[in-house]
């Protein structure tokens, strides 16, 4: 039985130092100590549903190649040839025939990353082509959702992921499919992105069209420390987190009485916002580029059979969450450029901002 509680930041907690958010040798050291050890989302099993079908992903400023191979498995393979080092891909998409060819001396290894041909090498002593598989990262499926893990080290995603084990099967994420993809280029440090996530303390003043449909005050959490965090907040009765504040949809099948009137949102640190509707679910994957600059990557998921019978209604959500989302880039921006100033200094968590404070203990952790 899970126990929602509504999360509060202890007296005295306060945000942190400005150089957590701006300083570039923070931004390399996160590199290192959180995105090149840490389990990262990087997409969706149904991207690559079909044997040679592949997509391009960067984590901790490593190329990797995301595959499919012929029995099925999934692989993720570092975009690098083991002769000379040459960049064996560079469209961020498609469908290998059979094998993975290096453009530069045609290497060329099979979708399960066994190198198969070597031109002329045979009379090179104690050449073995068994020797020089593609290398590869660690690679993991959650839910639908693709996780990669650079470090050999690191404990295992069975272990990672033990607080969010049977929490998400009620919605069949691995059965839905993304309706719409959005791309945001957010002037703001990642942290920001997160934080703004987890509270709704800003929601009557950023968002009015949210809070009409779901009030900010009835958020409570079940995940309140370490690399998890979220819960839910209620829906007005009857309605949907849509533009229209309606929806023809019918509710995703398995959810309870109590999920049927509820809207999840959850932070899967450090690379993905999941939220959780009655009828549809959103994913925002989030990419650092810099101290002061991020990526976000919005996709919303429906049912199969919803897609083409209420296409219009999908419109209705897209549109409902990119002006919300605007809406948070734009204030993540502000706070940024403030944050940047010399007059900032830590200032007080309100008293519903505990989730917060908890990203703050659990990035800490990490960082010193």
């Amino acid at each position: 039985m899970r126990t929602f509680i509504r999360a509060a930041a202890p007296a005295g907690a306060k945000t942190l130092e400005a150089r957590w958010y701006i300083a570039p040798s923070i931004f390399e050291r996160e590199r290192e100590s959180i995105f090149a050890r840490s389990w990262v989302a990087v997409g969706r099993t149904d991207q690559i549903s079909r044997a040679g079908e592949y997509f391009l992903s960067e984590v901790a400023d490593e190329s990797l190649i995301i595959v499919r191979d012929e029995q099925q498995g999934v692989h993720a393979f570092y975009n690098v040839c083991r002769h000379r080092g040459t960049r064996l891909c560079s469209k961020p998409q498609g469908c290998f025939k059979k094998s993975i060819q290096c453009p530069y001396h045609a290497w060329t290894y099979g979708l399960d990353g066994r190198l198969q041909v070597a031109r002329n090498m045979e009379g090179s002593t104690g050449f073995e082509r068994a020797d020089y598989p593609l290398r590869e990262a660690r690679i993991a499926t959650f839910e639908g959702f693709l996780f990669v893990c650079l470090d050999e080290a690191a404990a295992s995603w069975e272990q990672s992921f033990a607080p969010l084990d049977g929490r998400f099967p009620s919605w069949q994420l691995p059965k839905l499919r993304a309706a719409k993809r959005i791309e945001y280029d957010v002037q703001a440090n990642w942290k920001l992105i997160f934080q703004n996530y987890s509270e709704c303390y800003h929601c009557p003043v950023i968002h009015p069209q949210l809070e009409r449909l779901s009030p900010s005050e009835s958020g409570r959490n079940d995940l309140t420390e370490g690399a998890f965090l979220g819960g839910y907040s209620r829906l007005r009765d009857g309605k949907s987190l849509s533009l229209s504040g309606s929806s023809t949809r019918k509710p995703l099948p398995g959810l309870s009485d109590d999920d049927r009137l509820r809207a999840y949102y959850y932070t899967i640190f450090p690379s993905l916002l999941l939220s959780l509707h009655p009828d549809y679910a959103m994913a925002h994957y989030v990419w650092p580029v810099a101290a002061d600059r991020t990526n976000v990557v919005c996709e919303w998921l429906f049912a199969e059979d919803e897609l083409n019978r209420h296409a219009p209604d999908v419109r209705d959500v897209v549109e409902f969450w990119d002006l919300t989302n605007r809406q948070d880039w734009h204030v993540n921006e502000l706070t940024q450029a403030g944050i940047s100033s010399r007059a900032y200094s830590p200032g007080p968590y309100a008293f519903q901002e505990g989730l917060l404070h908890a990203f703050d203990r659990h990035y800490l952790s990490l960082m010193t």
